[in-house]
């Protein structure tokens, strides 16, 4: 605890931000939260070049709630993201390190909600306004004064804007702010578009420059599984039936879900203990023996409850709940795999925090495979393994200790050895489904089918919530080609990631790119004729999502 004093006290946070930094499980500062929190919290403009993962919302949420009037009922905070998914992240981020300072209040604003709720939480005092650039110029067309009282400006992942074709959005956004203003930008790289930007915006910026270091845990076996929140304990318990381990810690982020995945895993028999913050010191130490010693085979824990223990038995991680940041990631799985041990890493993903997963994968340098939930099939021959293996020690003398006892039971009873046997099994097995069809039925998934974002099932919804991808093909407007990638839903594609990489590799205006389709194997794009095969050629080595795009003129004959 003395180096988390140390590292955070050390950069003068309000005392209440500091005590929320604390709870959350940060150790040390990042490299990007030691340069840019003293900056931001002298009230500097400043540019900072870092990529998504090294810590770069805490490094300008802490300062700025730091700097917050949570007395004053008027936005005073307004954080610009590229994507719903970005905003969505970063408003949860700053109401977790807001909680310990009452009446502060966090709205995210984004296409695809309501707008009525969204600009009544703005007018009502919320003092952090996390917006899509689309969505917030649409609140501004209704109230042109809601960015009035604005003090402190962010712009997250600047370059990912501008990729998307927000310039016009923005410009309209810095108008409708005072111009005293504190203006921080960050972005992953700085071209002329971003240098413009914060040579017309920012007073004087100061530059924060880190370089991400790759984080590898080789030794570590990791996949994941996407699932809806709301089946999580579900596919924690079929995901157990099937993976053999000696001990496992399973990661959530709050104490009250340490409580119920613990109290359902003992209701299904498993020897398991929640450990959380408000578990006093000397129940935490036996919880911990009790794992070291097999007592207790699986511990629920947060973040901060785990921090610093080391149990040689654990053979796998479970991630319930996706971590804050990458960091946070591997410290976790490190519970495993210690030692020239080898160990296992589960995570569990909603279709919201596949960018996040995205993240995880660039940082560590490793691809997290896709696994699928277990069938019937599979947890049917994972009990009977488990049932034999419990079975064949006793096997071996059974017959001399109690075979005259058998012969007796037989006898009194009027049956035969294999219908005792078989009484005497349902009996130890107490009910549990062991038939192919009583394992169906008890499925509470559906297996091999992963969950899919709205976007996937109705059309990508773009910034203004209308629907841009998915419709069926239309003529081609005169002087337009239609050519084709084989990316599609399937590879986390939507409209707005094309888009962003033909804008940005090919060097074409906005309008001139027409419609663009998303199927779930491909998509559709609409570009120029004059000029196309010099095009394609230049999009020839463009990768999206991580996968070369391959742009095809699409001939439909």
């Amino acid at each position: 605890m003395t180096q988390v004093l140390g590292g955070f006290a050390a950069l003068e946070l309000h005392p209440n931000i500091l005590a929320a930094v604390i709870a959350t499980g940060y150790e040390e500062p990042s490299a990007i939260q030691l340069q840019s929190i003293p900056v931001i919290l002298a009230g500097h403009d400043m540019i900072g070049q870092a990529q998504t993962g090294t810590g770069k919302t805490a490094a300008f949420a802490l300062p700025i709630l730091s700097r917050i009037d949570p007395a004053k009922k008027e936005p005073q905070a307004l954080i610009l993201a590229p994507t719903r998914e970005l905003a969505l992240q970063v408003a949860t981020a700053f109401e977790t390190y807001a909680k310990q300072m009452p009446g502060l209040n966090v709205i995210a604003v984004y296409g695809g909600a309501p707008m009525g709720p969204q600009l009544k939480a703005i007018r009502n005092g919320a003092q952090v306004v996390v917006a899509t650039p689309g969505r917030l110029v649409d609140h501004l067309r209704r109230d042109e004064k809601v960015l009035s009282t604005i003090q402190h400006l962010v712009l997250d992942e600047a370059d990912e804007m501008l990729k998307l074709g927000f310039m016009d959005d923005l410009e309209v956004i810095f108008k409708a702010m005072p111009e005293t203003r504190q203006s921080v930008l960050f972005s992953a790289t700085l071209p002329h578009s971003i240098r413009a930007i914060a040579e017309k915006h920012l007073r004087n910026p100061k530059h924060v420059k880190i370089e991400t270091k790759t984080q590898t845990v080789t030794a570590i076996e990791q996949a994941h599984l996407l699932v809806h929140a709301d089946q999580k304990h579900s596919a924690v318990l079929r995901l157990l039936e099937v993976e053999e381990f000696d001990a496992l810690i399973a990661f959530v982020r709050t104490k009250q879900a340490t409580l119920d995945l613990a109290a359902a895993l003992e209701a299904k028999g498993y020897k398991a203990a929640a450990l959380n913050g408000d578990i006093a010191q000397n129940q935490r130490e036996r919880v911990i023996e009790s794992l070291k010693d097999g007592r207790l085979d699986i511990v629920v824990a947060t973040d901060v409850a785990a921090r610093g223990l080391d149990v040689p038995r654990i053979t796998h991680v479970m991630n319930v709940d996706m971590p804050y940041d990458p960091e946070s990631y591997v410290h976790r799985i490190g519970r495993t795999g210690r030692a020239g041990r080898t160990g296992r890493a589960l995570l569990l993903v909603t279709p919201r925090e596949r960018r996040m997963l995205q993240v995880i994968e660039r940082v560590t340098g490793q691809k997290v495979a896709e696994v699928r939930l277990p069938d019937a099939a599979a947890v049917l021959t994972a009990r009977i393994k488990k049932l034999t293996s419990s079975l064949a020690p006793l096997v071996a003398d059974a017959e001399t200790t109690h075979g005259d006892l058998l012969d007796r039971l037989t006898a009194d009873i009027g049956c035969s050895p294999r219908a005792l046997a078989a009484a005497l099994l349902r009996k130890a097995t107490n009910g549990q489904a062991l038939t192919l069809a009583e394992v169906e039925r008890e499925q509470p998934l559906v297996p091999n089918s992963a969950p899919r974002e709205r976007s996937e099932r109705s059309g990508e919804r773009s910034e203004r919530g209308d629907v841009r991808e998915r419709r069926a093909p239309m003529p081609l407007a005169d002087g337009r080609a239609r050519c084709r990638t084989a990316l599609g839903a399937r590879d986390g594609i939507a409209a707005k990631n094309l888009l962003g990489a033909i804008l940005n590799e090919g060097g074409l205006a906005r309008e001139a790119i027409g419609r663009i389709q998303v199927r779930d194997s491909f998509s559709l794009v609409e570009l120029p004729e004059d000029g196309l095969e010099r095009l394609l050629t230049k999009l020839k080595d463009t990768r999206v999502a991580g996968k070369q795009l391959k742009l095809r003129r699409y001939r439909e004959d």
